[in-house]
């Protein structure tokens, strides 16, 4: 979900990427663990907590499951093929275990939750089912399984944040992370299943989220993203100065680590933005100017049938607003294609609305109905698949004109970029974003490694990537 992308047409979620080793191994371990995981970042970040919590049970991460001693995946509900993905993983680990008896599989995650009984009952797939709330159990249910028993724990809190683990962080470029802030969902949106996975919102305590980001800055990383499903409700009440902490009032706490730390979140819904957040995003330098506001539809009428509580012209406001707070900020979307009851009205109504806004950045998908949710439920899914994968396509090609324009708008401009590391296509380049979520690539020149801000005068572009030097 934070790649940095101009457009993707997603029918799925992210796919499976393994957690790699950190290179801190643990002499102790007795065994090894593999973790691949599917969808957003708040899954990812998750599986960090998990690696945290096996790695003091003695255990330790490998990046190949054919040496595990126990496999899991952290799973993602929020689109059909990514279910799909997954069965046909779990499938291929349950070959390996034929020639290792020992072997014990595990789901984690949105999936774990939805789908505990047809995992265990019917396919067979799983030895340990455990739910986004339960990661602290997972030492007792691999005991249970070491048993022969079927390990269980999908149980939904009201109070779980993880916010005193210390995440384990792998795959890391040692620049930027991922802190997670608060967990789960109050919004009700017709099509998402979200709440029903990850359960209703809690926030993390503002202390813990402050020490961790202080924590990674002493580490090197130069810069964080808060992450939760809704980062704009994120509510803490202070016991000690009796006071509740908005997000907001934890967003400058976080810039106040140090200048040298760049601050991100994602995502933020349309109707909990403030102007409180715009002006404390203009107060401070380090706070990026970017922002994730999900449309989902430029249509009314879509967005009541979705749950939004917005109007096209509240959204369109909103953006009016931001760009009159935060003229140069980066600004991306989230939309859906062929929703129940979408007409050609309401789709050319989503175009225009990426002809108004002008997205820097779009995750776009067609309509997938999930199970027990309230769309499932109450609307027939009755715009036919060629029709949804049509206006995707329109959606998509509008995006890219617009993506190439705001790309083609920092020429001659010269942006500060924090170097993440080298580029994919080129050791002999530098690679990094600037303030606006833009990735930008330049020779390597001068006495600077990764974790350093340049200057980079930009001298050319594609849709999805600067191209400058520095100056």
């Amino acid at each position: 979900m934070f790649e940095v992308q101009t457009s993707k047409i997603h029918d799925e979620a992210r796919q499976g990427e393994a957690l790699k080793p950190d290179g801190m191994r643990n002499p102790a371990a007795e065994r090894l663990f593999f973790i691949e995981s599917y969808g957003c970042a708040m899954n990812f970040a998750d599986s960090e907590v998990v690696a945290s919590i096996l790695r003091k049970e003695r255990m330790d991460i490998t990046d190949d499951f054919t040496k595990a001693d126990l496999i899991f995946i952290n799973t993602c509900s929020v689109r059909e093929k990514a279910e799909a993905t997954v069965r046909k993983r779990l499938s291929e680990f349950r070959k390996l275990k034929k020639n290792k008896p020992g072997l014990l599989i595990g789901v984690l995650g949105c999936m774990a939750e939805r789908l505990k009984a047809k995992f265990l009952e019917e396919e067979k797939l799983v030895d340990i089912v455990v739910g986004p709330d339960a990661y602290r159990s997972l030492p007792t249910l691999i005991k249970e399984a070491d048993s022969g028993q079927k390990g269980v724990d999908v149980l939904l809190s009201r109070e779980e944040t993880y916010g005193d683990i210390a995440p384990i962080r792998l795959n890391s470029n040692g620049v930027t992370a991922f802190v997670s802030i608060m967990r789960g969902c109050n919004n009700m949106c017709s099509f998402c299943v979200v709440p029903f996975t990850r359960g209703r919102e809690r926030s993390r305590d503002v202390y813990s989220i402050i020490r961790e980001c202080t924590d990674l800055f002493e580490e090197g990383y130069r810069e964080v993203t808060l992450l939760g499903q809704n980062v704009d409700s994120y509510q803490w009440y202070d016991e000690q100065s009796g006071k509740t902490v908005s997000f907001a009032n934890l967003l400058e706490q976080v810039a106040l680590v140090s200048p040298l730390l760049r601050v991100r979140f994602s995502t933020s819904h349309p109707k909990d933005i403030t102007d409180e957040v715009l002006f404390t995003m203009k107060k401070y330098e380090n706070i990026c100017n970017y922002i994730h506001l999900p449309v989902q539809s430029g249509s009314t009428r879509m967005l009541q049938l979705m749950n939004r509580t917005y109007t096209r012209e509240w959204y369109m406001a909103k953006v009016d607003r931001i760009r009159e707070i935060l003229p140069d900020c980066g600004l991306s979307t989230d939309t859906i294609s062929g929703f129940c009851t979408e007409t050609e009205e309401d789709h050319q109504d989503t175009l225009s609305m990426f002809d108004y806004c002008k997205y820097d950045l779009a995750y776009m998908y067609f309509y997938s109905e999930r199970p027990g949710t309230l769309a499932a439920r109450r609307f027939p899914d009755d715009v036919p698949l060629e029709v949804k994968k049509r206006r995707l396509a329109e959606i998509v090609e509008l995006h890219r004109k617009y993506s190439l324009l705001s790309m083609q708008k920092e020429l001659g401009r010269t942006l500060k970029v924090l170097i993440e590391g080298e580029s994919r296509k080129s050791s002999d380049q530098w690679a990094g974003r600037c303030d606006s979520n833009k990735m930008v690539v330049f020779p390597k020149a001068g006495n600077v490694a990764k974790g350093d801000y340049v200057n980079v005068w930009i001298e050319d572009c594609t849709a999805g990537t600067l191209i400058g030097k520095i100056v």
